[in-house]
């Protein structure tokens, strides 16, 4: 049985098809780069809410101790207690 050789022609349809999947598995290379990268950013930011939700969470089954009354008081409403003096560093 005798092969006819492939002419020019399909030699360069095989080369374009060629290059056309190298250059798409490069593309996708980059993207799962991209993605993975993401993913990792994604993960971080899940983590660091989890950790203020338990904290809110701790919060909020505390919410009756005195001390995290007056914490909560003095820094995040600036109030203090009677005849107390706050001094304020301005060096920095």
């Amino acid at each position: 049985m005798k092969f006819k050789r492939a002419g020019f022609s399909t030699k360069l349809i095989v080369l374009i098809l060629l290059v056309y999947m190298a250059i798409s598995l490069l593309t996708l290379r980059d993207q799962i780069a991209s993605a993975q990268v993401q993913e990792n950013e994604l993960k971080a930011q899940v983590a660091e809410l989890q950790e203020k939700n338990a904290t809110l969470e701790r919060d909020i089954a505390n919410s009756d101790d005195p001390e995290l009354l007056e914490k909560i008081a003095r820094e995040q409403i600036g109030l203090v207690l009677p005849g107390e003096k706050i001094f304020v560093d301005i060096s920095n």
